[in-house]
């Protein structure tokens, strides 16, 4: 399995999202260009230029023609995907995290950092089909937990919304109300802050991960803990193939702490776990620096990865991949 180098960033990666065909990667990064590929090939197609900071998210809507990212210059920007043309930019008080395009992709939801006094705040934007009548307007605002929300995503028929970060609990809301259905238990949750979040194909499960060396796979109506997956350093990004039962883990020491240590001891390799049996299956290495955004191909036969170190790497399952047996 040879990795393609998707070299394009000057800065560390941030995200990683395919769009439904899978055809198409964009990648986020810290120098403020979001930008496409080619996922088969990793041919660089373009960026988008707009952003004055580093972007934190994305989300492509259902038929690939917009794109919404998120970025810490206090704006979320809506484009078109196929010219790179902003479209429109809704403006925030403090930097926006994460950004999640409802079913449909008729709403947004959108979380914003405590910064300058400001609370953290989670935010529903309406978007329209006509992106010379979009508004700026929220539908809906959620105030409340602590700390940095590092994801939101939609729950399933776009009834609630599920959102962890910094406080390391996680919490579903209702997306009509804005009430707070329900919290994770503080027994069985995460200890430390809660870096990713990613949903299952089907959206009837969820898996996070942390910086207390765990991910855990959670069921997305109740709520309740399903498995856990300890790993022996921190999480910073999670994924779940759409094809098999595996989940892959990716993540490192912290960025601060790097240099004081040769590649090898940095562990900073994707780790794939069996989603049931909870064992390790296998790794694969190749970043200088941890691992800070994971994605698999709607297919579930290729996969991508972001480092600290700038680099995309994009892989294609060998055959034998799909026959492992445990």
């Amino acid at each position: 399995m040879r990795p393609i180098l998707m070299k394009g960033h000057e800065r560390p990666l941030t995200f990683l999202k395919y769009n439904r065909e899978g055809d198409l990667l964009v990648s986020c990064a810290k120098d403020h260009n979001p930008t496409v590929w080619f996922a088969d090939n990793g041919e660089r197609l373009g960026t988008y230029r707009g952003h004055n900071g580093a972007v934190w998210c994305c989300d492509v809507s259902r038929d690939s023609m917009l794109l919404i990212t998120a970025s810490a210059d206090q704006s979320v920007k809506l484009w078109n995907v196929q010219t790179g043309a902003q479209l429109y930019t809704f403006s925030f008080n403090s930097p926006a995290r994460s950004v999640d395009f409802s079913v449909g992709d008729k709403l947004a939801v959108i979380t914003t950092d405590p910064f300058m006094g400001v609370t953290s705040a989670i935010n529903v934007k309406s978007i329209a089909d006509d992106p010379s009548q979009q508004s700026g307007e929220s539908v809906l605002t959620i105030t409340g937990p602590t700390g940095r929300i590092n994801r939101a995503v939609w729950g399933p028929l776009n009834k609630t919304i599920i959102s962890a970060g910094e406080d390391s609990v996680i919490r579903i809301w209702d997306s009509e109300t804005g009430k707070l259905l329900k919290e994770s238990n503080q027994e069985v949750g995460h200890k430390k802050q809660i870096t990713s979040l990613t949903k299952s194909a089907d959206g009837s499960h969820f898996l996070t991960g942390s910086l207390d060396k765990s991910a855990k796979l959670w069921d997305t109506r109740t709520l309740t803990l399903i498995k856990t997956y300890a790993t022996e350093r921190p999480v910073n990004a999670v994924a779940m193939s759409p094809l098999l039962d595996h989940v892959m883990l990716g993540g490192g020491q912290d960025a601060s702490s790097v240099t004081t240590t040769d590649h090898r001891a940095g562990k900073f390799e994707a780790k794939f776990y069996n989603k049931v049996l909870q064992e390790e299956i296998g790794g694969v290495k190749g970043h200088f620096g941890p691992i800070n955004a994971l994605a698999f191909n709607p297919d579930g036969k290729s996969f991508s990865s972001g480092g600290e170190d700038g680099y995309v790497r994009l892989h294609h399952f060998d055959p034998d991949y799909f026959s492992i047996k445990i």
